[in-house]
């Protein structure tokens, strides 16, 4: 420092000579470090390539293969128009299922279920000495018949839950209609609404309901658009309905109060089907108490009866 209190010139240049190596070297070890980080990423990347490399050639090889095997089925079910394939496709939607090659994976799955349970017959039966008898070619045939049905059990359990779930649901969305009727909505914008209100109560429906609209939205009429909800539901309640609307379309009625009359007969119906599940409870339960309650019973009262007959005690 001068005597007038300033720094010097040497020292000035002293400082900037450090400030600027510091900097530098500064610079050149977060280069390293950032280059020795990537190498080491790398290495081990490489490490558990080479350690997977069978593993997953080897999966996806398989992958790749049944992914073939199931395009090329697919495309024989795409060309093939016969009156079973229709009828698949249309159980396959109602069950939820909206994949093109869906039929083609229930073929091979029929078909791999069937080998699954002929073979599996065949090696369990004569660890039951069933082996070498008549009856082990029948039981190996009733394996192989039950895996290759038992796809469509599946699918029918699946039809069925959908079916419930479509008709529980059907009355909330007639009400749902009825009011976006009254608010002023057209058709159009009250199926959007609905699918929307829906979505969480019955989310198949809403599914369906939201596919429909993108059909009218696509172009078609609002009768072919509810005509083929009513397929991919399965109910005749959909299909009243499309004939509904069809109706009050050609008449000029209006639809508004079309569907108030017809939502308080879907009403009717959900009350008319609690009403008779409730009057089959008791016949439902008459076999239950026979087998579980009854018996208990007689054995709660006669056997103090036979305690005291066998003691000679009276």
């Amino acid at each position: 420092m001068d005597p007038t209190g300033t720094f010097g010139a040497p020292t000035m240049l002293s400082v900037l000579i450090f400030l600027a190596v510091g900097t530098l070297a500064f610079a050149v070890m977060v280069g390293v470090r950032a280059r020795e980080a990537v190498r080491r990423r790398a290495v081990r990347a490489t490490i558990d390539e080479n350690e997977d490399v069978g593993r997953r050639s080897l999966r996806y090889s398989g992958l790749r293969a049944a992914q073939k095997l199931v395009d090329y089925t697919a495309k024989h079910y795409t060309s093939v128009e016969s009156k079973d394939v229709k009828v698949l496709r249309q159980r396959l939607v109602r069950a939820g299922i909206y994949d093109p090659r869906a039929p083609a994976v229930f073929f091979l799955t029929r078909v791999v279920l069937a080998a699954a349970f002929g073979f599996a017959a065949f090696f369990v039966m004569p660890m039951l000495n069933f082996h070498g008898k008549a009856s082990f070619w029948v039981l190996v045939l009733l394996g192989a018949m039950l895996g290759y049905l038992a796809p469509s059990f599946y699918l029918d359990r699946l039809v069925g839950a959908k079916k419930v779930e479509h008709r529980s649901g059907f009355p909330d969305f007639m009400d749902l209609l009825v009011v976006c009727a009254d608010a002023g909505l057209a058709m159009e914008a009250s199926l959007d609404r609905v699918a929307r209100e829906l979505g969480d109560s019955y989310p198949s429906l809403s599914a369906n309901i939201h596919m429909a609209n993108l059909e009218i939205r696509a172009g078609r009429t609002m009768t072919e658009a509810l005509e083929h909800l009513g397929d991919r539901l399965g109910l005749e309640e959909s299909r009243s309905f499309a004939t509904l609307i069809q109706q009050s379309d050609e008449l000029g009625s209006s639809i508004g109060d079309a569907l108030r009359v017809y939502s308080e007969d879907m009403r009717h119906k959900r009350l008319s089907r609690a009403e008779e599940k409730a009057y089959a409870l008791p016949a439902k339960l008459t076999v239950p108490m026979m087998v579980c309650i009854f018996p208990t019973l007689f054995v709660v009262i006669l056997l103090p009866v036979i305690v005291r007959l066998v003691t000679h005690t009276w």
